[in-house]
């Protein structure tokens, strides 16, 4: 394949469009009428096979004019030198490179030179900011400056070449700032998003009681596209799985009228429930930071799950499903916090409340999601409805944001409540809620 196209594909991965191979071979069959010539017609076509939607187009756009525009340097503020002859045919072809083009900038074969220099360097493997410098000197190093500097340290200690001194100055200059515009524009497609990359994994392992109010925003988005990922890949699998056995009998009985021919081919299929998750959520202070990813998560997850209930409690339970679906997720968050998260916590009444006026919500084809510490300030727990809740439901998962060793120490009630549960464990970071609504999901599989 075009070693181009495969590093514009390369780019567009990075900046988060999935295209797959087969667009990808799409992409060069596209390229093979088009060309390179019409930059248009080039970039209608690859964005016709490479883009699925419209958040994609939009990348593909942005990426197509980042990788395929020329590098735009930092302008001299001195006037280009006239046309030098030294006599060195490798300094003389560098002198010929760095002679401005219009407006400015380096020409043609200055940025094909460049382009070639900054490849053999590896500057595709740029990750960081501060790795411009470094990669900017191996291009230069690439491109074959080595001759041009040690004819320039030479001739500084001859007072009569002043003007060439200058003129191999404004050249190396010239090709410097060519190579670190080079190096920039590498760093923009593939380092920045590995960057970014590399910032979210390093927020999404962080403790969320302990999220700085900086990385929110980044979490949050980091959080949707987690919950993205899930819901695509559960609804793969449910498409695979549903292709069934197939079904001998049934095949023999649709095909008696084609003399035993299987034209019509009868598949047993499993009967599979739809997700339903119940999320009981405590939102007192030292859990609330985890309740609002949890809930983020979930609701971004709409398409996965076909029946979601959320409910919140501090010793009052309320179903809070309204305002997370009709007002924006912050402004809910602080809707449900103000009216449900004062009271003095208590999962006891929690349970009763649950009972008396939502135990319909939970059946056997119910997964119910517990956050919660299990501290209820000395109230009695209820673990009489508890084990009710668990015999009717299909599953009980509870997240814990405290560590397990501090479960059944003081008012914790964590261990009295496990033994009714499908799962419990220790919920700290955002992988972790990942985790168990996948596993969650999986169940319905």
């Amino acid at each position: 394949m075009d070693s181009v196209l495969a590093g514009f594909v390369r780019a567009l991965r990075a900046a988060g469009a999935e295209a797959s191979t087969a667009e990808t071979i799409d992409a060069a069959r596209a390229l093979a009428l088009v060309g390179y010539a019409d930059r248009a017609g080039l970039k209608a076509a690859l964005g016709l096979v490479l883009a699925k939607s419209e958040d994609e187009k939009q990348i593909h756009d942005q990426v197509f004019d980042l990788y395929f525009g020329r590098p735009q340097a930092a302008a001299t503020e001195q006037p280009a030198a006239p046309q030098l002859r030294t006599g060195d045919a490798q300094v003389d072809a560098l002198l010929a490179l760095a002679q401005p083009g219009p407006g400015g900038q380096g020409g043609d074969a200055l940025a094909a030179a460049l382009e070639r220099a900054a490849t053999s360097a590896g500057v595709d493997e740029i990750r960081f900011a501060t790795q411009t410098g470094y990669y900017t000197r191996q291009t230069l190093d690439a491109l074959g400056i080595a001759p041009l500097e040690a004819r320039l340290a030479a001739q500084r200690a001859d007072p009569e070449a002043r003007a060439e001194v200058q003129a191999l100055e404004a050249a190396r200059d010239q090709l410097r700032r060519q190579a670190r515009a080079v190096v920039q524009q590498r760093y923009a497609i593939f380092g920045k998003p590995a960057t970014e990359a590399f910032m979210t994994e390093v927020v999404v392992t962080r403790a969320l009681g302990r999220m700085a109010p900086a990385e929110m925003e980044r979490m949050k988005a980091a959080v949707a596209r987690m919950a993205r990922k899930l819901a695509a890949r559960h609804a793969r699998r449910q498409r695979v799985e549903l292709r069934g056995q197939l079904d001998l009998r049934r095949t023999m009985r649709a095909n008696a009228g084609h003399d035993g021919v299987p034209v019509t081919l009868a598949f047993k299929h499993r009967r599979r429930d739809k997700p339903r998750i119940v999320a009981v959520c405590d939102v007192s202070g030292s859990v609330a930071s985890h309740v609002r990813f949890l809930l983020l998560f979930l609701y971004a997850l709409h398409d996965a799950v076909g029946d979601l209930r959320s409910f919140a409690f501090s010793n009052r339970l309320q179903d809070v499903a309204e305002p997370l679906e009709k007002l924006p997720f912050d402004d809910a968050m602080a809707l449900i916090l103000k009216e449900v998260g004062n009271g003095s916590t208590d999962y006891g009444q929690a349970w009763v409340d649950l009972h008396d006026r939502h135990w319909d919500a939970i059946d056997r084809r119910t997964t119910v999601i517990v956050l919660g510490d299990g501290r209820s300030n000395g109230a009695d727990p209820r673990l009489d409805l508890f084990a009710e809740l668990a015999g009717r439901a299909k599953r009980v998962v509870w997240l814990c944001p405290e560590a397990e060793g501090r479960w059944g120490t003081g008012d914790s009630a964590m261990l009295r409540y496990r033994p009714y549960c499908t799962s419990m464990s220790h919920c700290a970071t955002a992988a972790d809620l990942e985790r168990t609504l996948d596993e969650a999901l999986e169940a319905y599989h």
